[in-house]
């Protein structure tokens, strides 16, 4: 099996020991992203729809650095603070997806790390 590790400075860096991405076996394993503004480290304002764009946003740019696009992700899990704010996110993803969009799972958790509103996470096909 081949493994290979992805990493951009235009995402946040891990918050603890993972990657930002892993390539392995024709797939890229995106880790869940928030709302996080790489040049401060801070979430950006903006409330969770903010904080969803820019969560996308890093996203976009791992897959850039692993040379995908959103086009070729399969799978994603959107994890939210609140179900209350399924709508607002929903409709901020629909944006990135437009056509022929991933599987999906979402659902509410207690806590998002550092307290984050939303957190999203990506499978990718990378056609290796």
């Amino acid at each position: 099996m081949s493994k290979k590790t992805i990493s951009t400075t235009r995402a946040p860096g891990a918050v603890g020991p993972y990657s930002q991405a892993v390539a392995a076996n024709g797939m890229l394993f995106v880790s869940g992203q928030l709302g996080l503004d790489p040049a401060t480290g801070k979430f950006v304002e903006g409330g969770v729809e903010a904080q969803a764009e820019r969560a996308l946003d890093n996203m976009g740019a791992i897959l850039k650095a692993a040379g995908l696009g959103f086009s070729d992700v399969v799978k994603t899990t959107v994890l939210l603070a609140s179900m209350d704010d399924f709508a607002a996110v929903n409709a901020v993803y629909a944006v990135r997806f437009p056509e022929n969009p991933p599987a999906r799972a979402a659902f509410a958790v207690k806590t998002l790390p550092l307290q984050g509103l939303v957190e999203i996470d990506a499978i990718a096909v990378t056609g290796d």
